[in-house]
């Protein structure tokens, strides 16, 4: 009101005003009507923060993301938050006579009129009260020259509706949380955070005088954004002092502390903030997650100079499938901490070794007892010929399914999928979770030992089913989730592969006896490491939780000299312990249709009690074959070799070319197979018994099968001979 009512003389009002009083009045009332409709909890509740907050399941803060680049505006914050110097600092600068006044301060009125019939400078008669109905009423917004008189009219009524509405701790706390101060910053919390780096119940006297001095005028320069806090200052303290308030200023409003994003789960908000919401309550248990960060990093820090600077851990609850923790990066130590850790696809090296021999127990091909070889061997690819090694490229022999999990031996992994076939190891990871890029054929043996790319939600959500006696369902960030679960692995194969993965002296042989990974609490366990070290894993679950870690480099770089229990194990074990640090865990209690029974070696592993599918059980195992019953099974209910038999050479797909300068007769194709009781059929034809022959080929596209005493087909592949070749000449 400090303003005139018009320029020029005839009458004419301000041109964004009316040409008749009584019909600008009407339109100030309208104004003041929709102004006075507004509730100061309808205020606070459509108020929207620059920011998204990601809360913790007990609405402890998590990260907070900055999701709106237009504005700045912190979160709402309560007058009770605020500092009373601030408080004070405001009323004092903006409206010394609030709390008296009932929207108008007629007095101040008086004095701007005053002020502009001498052309003398006065302060201004715009109350709090009259500012708030301003920023709560678009129509009340000013133009570049300032208020018309129609909208000042309609700013005071509004004041005097709201003054009858509202209390004054409302008023000013929703002037607080409202008005713009520099730049993008609207509201105390944004101008708090961004030039003093602390919350609004923080600041002391000097700051308040500054945040004060900028509601007054937001862009001022310096010097006189200056001036003006050395007043406020002085108003609030009677004997402050101003030196160095230039100094003090001149820092505050070239700070810039309010980060886009801070907190301990930043990809996991990232992973969130993504729709409207400014505030979201996930399952997440904040002292899980500090824990886990801390660990992973202080990990990695012990692990300097060993060429590895990032590291993932997840945390899932068994039951729901809920996230606990969600750590996507080692943070400062990663020269690519923007990376998630959690999602990224990378191989998973000998972590996928349990769900091969689990699904090699269902279809009875192996138990837990079988023995299986561990030797060196050459396996005939497409690709060429596939030779895997173990990890300390050393071979134990004949060794048990137990010890060869356990141990994390690679050629009989490989020898097991060589049974189970690559697609149907492929169809159960999809079942358990895993969506693979490829088709199991393309990844070929290989997948035994990881070679596929997963994530380590998905890795650790599949290692969760089988915790839950192979019943899959997918994680939630919601508390309290209600999980639909599904079957997608055989209960009974998955209680045994558990009980493999908890035993801590089938894993001696690899590990030791005093492996770290053998906890006081009861837990399974597996590592895996990819090639040339690029990755390492450790993945494991309790009664009541899953966990997984992952270390290496966002870049793909090999870490040295980091092996199983000394990359992610640890950090495993803390987490596993934090959880565990109060309560209890127990084993699962065995399915129905499994039974243990002692078995017995000869000389190969001690005698021990073993877990097996009921039918097939034995008491004795050696290196022979066992008897097979018309049904393709043997008398213990295991799958014959003989269904298992397979073409080993030369592979589907191969095209053999013929050298006209070399005689027919040297130029036989060895054809190889394992099994027995065999039959080499070529097209359609009788043509050699046995597992090995030799075959003279001839020009065209040709069909291998072997096929059995019965005739039935075993196996079959398909290939091309090209260039001049004598079909008489074939024996």
């Amino acid at each position: 009101m400090a303003e005139s009512a018009g320029e020029g003389g005839g009458g004419e009002v301000n041109p964004g005003g009316c040409r008749h009083p009584l019909a600008a009045l009407l339109i100030a009332t309208s104004v003041g009507n929709a102004c006075a409709a507004a509730t100061f909890s309808s205020i606070k509740s459509s108020y929207q923060p620059s920011d998204t907050q990601i809360l913790d399941r007990h609405g402890e803060l998590l990260q907070r993301l900055r999701t709106d680049a237009t504005v700045r505006r912190g979160q709402w914050v309560a007058l009770a938050d605020v500092s009373p110097a601030l408080r004070t600092a405001l009323v004092l600068s903006e409206d010394k006579r609030f709390y008296e006044h009932s929207g108008v301060d007629w007095q101040a009125v008086s004095s701007a009129a005053w002020g502009n019939l001498w052309n003398t400078k006065t302060r201004g008669a715009s109350t709090i009260t009259m500012q708030l109905a301003g920023l709560l009423d678009a129509d009340l917004k000013p133009s570049a020259g300032g208020r018309s008189v129609v909208q000042k009219i309609g700013q005071t009524v509004s004041a005097q509706m709201l003054e009858r509405s509202w209390r004054k701790d409302q008023i000013l706390e929703a002037y607080l949380n409202l008005v713009p101060f520099r730049g993008e910053l609207v509201g105390i919390a944004a101008l708090s955070q961004t030039l003093f780096g602390k919350a609004a119940h923080g600041l002391d006297a000097r700051e308040a005088a500054v945040a004060a001095a900028l509601v007054r005028a937001p862009n001022a320069k310096l010097a006189q954004v200056t001036q003006r806090a050395c007043g406020v200052l002085q108003a609030i303290e009677a004997k402050a002092d101003c030196a160095g308030l230039d100094l003090f200023t001149t820092a505050a409003l070239q700070h810039r502390a309010f980060d886009t994003s801070e907190g301990i789960a930043p990809h996991l908000g990232r992973q969130l903030a993504k729709g409207t919401a400014r505030s979201i309550t996930t399952s997440l248990r904040a002292p899980l997650q500090r824990f886990a960060v801390q660990t992973l990093q202080q990990h990695l820090r012990e692990l300097q100079g060993r060429h590895v600077e990032d590291g993932a851990v997840v945390v899932l609850d068994n039951a729901s499938g809920e996230v606990l923790a969600w750590v996507g990066s080692s943070g400062t130590l990663s020269a690519a901490a923007e990376v998630d850790g959690v999602t990224a696809l990378r191989q998973p090296g000998s972590t996928l070794k349990p769900f091969l021999y689990a699904e090699a127990i269902a279809e009875r091909r192996i138990t837990a007892a079988s023995l299986l070889e561990d030797t060196p061997t050459h396996i005939q690819t497409a690709g060429g010929l596939y030779i895997p090694q173990n990890y300390d490229h050393q071979f134990k022999g004949w060794v048990s399914t137990r010890t060869a999990l356990a141990a994390s031996l690679n050629v009989p992994a490989v020898r097991t999928l060589v049974m189970v076939s690559p697609d149907a190891f492929f169809r159960q990871l999809q079942a358990l979770g895993l969506p693979l890029k490829e088709s199991g054929g393309y990844y070929g043996y290989s997948l035994a030992l990881g070679s596929a790319e997963v994530s380590l939600l998905n890795l650790t959500n599949a290692y969760r089913a089988l915790g839950n006696g192979g019943r899959y369902s997918p994680t939630s960030f919601t508390p309290n989730a209600k999980p639909q679960f599904r079957p997608a692995l055989d209960p009974r194969a998955a209680f045994i592969a558990t009980d493999i993965l908890s035993d801590p002296l089938a894993r001696s042989r690899t590990f030791g006896s005093d492996s770290l990974l053998a906890t006081r609490f009861w837990s399974a366990v597996k590592t895996g490491t990819s090639k040339d070290m690029r990755d390492n894993w450790a993945v494991g679950y309790s009664q009541a939780y899953t966990v997984g870690v992952w270390v290496g480099n966002a870049s793909g770089a090999p870490m040295w000299d980091v092996s199983g229990t000394t990359g992610a194990a640890p950090v495993w074990v803390a987490v596993m312990q934090f959880l565990h640090s109060r309560q209890p865990s127990r084993a699962p209690a065995p399915p129905p249709g499994v039974l243990q029974a002692a078995v017995q070696f000869g000389g190969q592993e001690a005698a021990r009690s073993e877990w097996f599918i009921e039918g097939t059980q034995q008491t004795q195992f050696a290196m022979h074959s066992v008897a097979a019953g018309a049904d393709g099974t043997s008398a213990n209910g295991l799958k014959s070799l003989e269904t298992t038999a397979r073409i080993t050479s030369p592979t589907s797909g191969t095209i053999i070319a013929l050298d006209p300068d070399i005689p027919p007769t040297h130029q036989r194709v060895s054809l190889q197979a394992e099994g027995s009781g065999l039959r080499w059929w070529i097209d359609g034809k009788l043509f050699a018994p046995g597992p090995l022959a030799q075959w003279l080929p001839w020009p065209g596209r040709h069909v291998l099968q072997i096929r059995n005493a019965r005739g039935e087909v075993l196996d079959s592949v398909r290939l091309e001979v090209r260039g001049a070749g004598l079909r008489s000449a074939q024996k």
